[in-house]
């Protein structure tokens, strides 16, 4: 007998306030457009559990085609936040995403000049990676690592 098994991660949702700030921030780190709709009805309503959703959707895609981000305003109800825009790294719940690059200093210096932050510093951990967490609109925190040769 087969057992069924994962195939993939799909995607990781962030719900944000500003979508065009948001959608603007993952391209510039170099996230490229799949598509935005719009969904509401009642079959989004049974499969999030709640009541007269409408919400747009932005579909990016890393550059290699592998990592997806879907990025979802909600017009109603509205979205909720339950704690901190600028959570600290060490707060419980999902913190980050990873993603890997070729030259760290570029995309830091392109995403501050955009309006990004460093959480704190770049490093260099060992002689594997250097390493550094930005911090872009809606408190999305984005790690990035560059992978030493």
């Amino acid at each position: 007998m087969t057992k069924n098994k994962l195939l993939r991660m799909d995607n990781v949702l962030i719900v944000v306030d500003d979508l065009e700030a948001a959608k603007a921030f993952f391209l510039q780190l170099g996230f490229e457009l799949e598509g935005e709709t719009t969904v509401e009805g009642s079959s989004v309503d049974r499969l999030i559990g709640l009541q007269n959703v409408r919400a747009t959707l932005v579909f990016m895609r890393t550059p290699d085609g592998h990592g997806r981000i879907e990025l979802d305003k909600f017009h109603t109800p509205d979205a909720i936040r339950t704690g901190p825009e600028k959570a600290p790294v060490n707060e419980l719940g999902i913190r980050r995403i990873m993603f890997a690059v070729d030259d760290i200093d570029d995309v830091v210096a392109r995403m501050l000049a955009h309006g990004a932050e460093l959480v704190g510093e770049v490093v260099q951990f060992e002689d594997t990676n250097r390493l550094a967490y930005i911090r872009g609109p809606e408190g999305i925190i984005v790690g990035l690592s560059e992978q030493l040769k």
